[in-house]
């Protein structure tokens, strides 16, 4: 790794609090320099028309901006944030997150609740031991509720929930009282959610039990406050749901151990972690130091040490799909090259747009497992919707965008590739499996293409297009087809091209 990511950051825009966690980089170790935490509350704007209301997203800019100022200076690369379920959920989230990115200064990724749940397990195996145990790991957040259980580092089971210590306690306490009604409802609701997963998730199947975030480290200070030791147990919860009875009301909650701003969501958390304890058979949970931005910092440091998830998920999804292997890394190699060449000049991050290209070029295929006919759209269908480690949301989207335009009419991609970076590596995508359609390994000439004042040449040596007349064909079908995106696409001989620049 050089230099110029001798530290990272992580931003978790989570649904109950957003963190910033900034770390050192020494080998393959993270050593935590500084950390911000505020109680934005988004998940409880979100109204019953699923769209974040003005006043939590004004929190939750006006948190960001202060999050950006610490992070000033620090390289585009260096830097990842990422959105949890409120962002999942709310139907006007792609408008809030124009404003939030502005506001922080980097891109803002929203990932799905299982690589939520992957990210959160990294973070938490990393502070621990090196155990050979199957560990099950609890992460109850405003939004949501992650179960996962893993050995070592590697997850390998994942559980979202749409339950967590926000929107359970707006659901069931609304109005601050704490009456024994409402916990037993918030309870019953919770097991609900969590019954299906009892087979899978239970007792047996791991050997020792970790709480990780906000609900869990909160029971857990308070349990420690009142003597009771530094595990969760199913007595501890007890002596907790007297107390919350007891006191009657949020306001009325006085515990050591309890900070202010956990007060008004810890009804919710507590009936959730109640649920988990009875439905999975927990005896003993010991709150954990890591957790999600934890994990997006390895994450992030093994990106740079080529360790990098997405390439992990794109192989996986190769070998599952029966990808033609040999086909998928021709058409990757030709597409990276006209993509390269494409994007000369234009402002964008060039590394990560290759990757895209040459990710979508190995797997713009996996839709043939379905069906033949029209395999574009299944395979565009998988790369939107299928569970995909280490992708986000957009960058699944921008897969499915790519693979969907590389074949076929493109008149189903209009208002689809507003971005001029999306149009040009749609293109070198489909000059690349044009080219290569034959599936045979031949040496290709050099193919070039260049942007223009009127549109996209691309270069061919010269009496190739006569000794290749299909694919000529090919090339002249594919520019009348780039006329319904008003793009000027030629075709030249090199040695013309060179001429008529004379």
């Amino acid at each position: 790794m050089g230099e110029s990511y001798a530290t990272l950051a992580a931003v978790d825009l989570g649904s109950n609090s957003f963190r910033l966690q900034i770390a050192r980089v020494v080998g393959d170790q993270l050593y935590p320099l500084d950390s911000l935490r505020e109680p934005v509350r988004l998940a409880a704007g979100l109204g019953p028309d699923k769209r974040l209301d003005p006043a939590s997203q004004e929190r939750a800019l006006a948190c960001l901006r202060r999050f950006g100022e610490r992070l000033r200076g620090l390289p585009a690369h260096a830097v990842r944030a990422v959105g949890t379920n409120t962002l999942r959920v709310a139907k006007n989230a792609g408008e809030f997150l124009r404003a939030a990115q502005q506001a922080l200064g980097f891109p803002i990724e929203v990932v799905a609740g299982r690589e939520e749940a992957r990210l959160i397990y990294l973070g938490v195996a990393h502070e621990l031991p090196v155990s050979e145990e199957k560990r099950l790991v609890v992460d109850i957040g405003g939004g949501s509720t992650e179960l996962i259980i893993g050995r070592r580092w590697q997850a390998l089971k994942l559980e979202s929930l749409y339950m967590g210590c926000v929107s359970w306690s707006l659901r069931f306490f609304s109005d601050g009282r704490i009456s024994k009604a409402a916990l037993k409802e918030a309870e019953l609701a919770a097991r609900a959610e969590l019954a299906t997963l009892a087979a899978e998730f239970g007792a047996g199947h791991w050997q020792v039990a970790y709480g990780a975030s906000g609900t869990v480290r909160a029971v857990g200070d308070i349990l420690a406050a009142a003597g009771m030791g530094t595990e969760i147990t199913p007595e501890g919860m007890e002596w907790l749901r007297e107390a919350l009875l007891k006191a009657g009301a949020v306001h009325e909650l006085d515990l050591p151990g309890l900070r202010p701003d956990r007060a008004p969501v810890l009804p919710g958390g507590f009936a959730i972690l109640s649920a988990v304890f009875s439905e999975l058979g927990i005896r003993r949970l010991t709150p954990a130091a890591g957790a999600l931005r934890e994990g997006v910092l390895y994450d992030l440091l093994g990106r740079f040490h080529h360790q990098d998830m997405r390439d992990v998920t794109v192989n996986q999804f190769m070998q599952r799909y029966h990808v033609d292997a040999p086909q998928a890394r021709r058409v990757a190699k030709l597409a990276r090259c006209l993509t390269h060449e494409l994007l000369d000049g234009i402002a964008c991050d060039r590394e990560g747009e290759l990757k895209l290209v040459d990710w979508a070029a190995k797997l713009h295929e996996v839709g043939i497992s379905v069906a033949h006919g029209g395999y574009h759209k299944h395979s565009a269908y998988i790369l939107r919707y299928a569970d995909m480690p280490g992708f986000s949301r957009r960058e699944q989207e921008r897969l499915s965008q790519l693979v969907l335009g590389h074949r076929g009419s493109l008149k189903k991609m209009q208002g689809q590739l507003a971005q001029e970076t999306e149009l040009l590596e749609t293109l070198a995508l489909r000059l690349a499996a044009l080219v290569h359609r034959n599936r045979q390994p031949v040496d290709l000439p050099c193919i070039h293409a260049r942007r223009t004042k009127q549109g996209v040449q691309v270069l061919v040596p010269g009496n190739w297009l006569a000794q290749n007349p299909l694919t000529a064909r090919a090339l002249e079908e594919e520019r009348r087809e780039w006329r319904h995106l008003d793009l000027n696409l030629e075709v030249l001989e090199q040695e013309a091209a060179l001429r008529a620049a004379s």
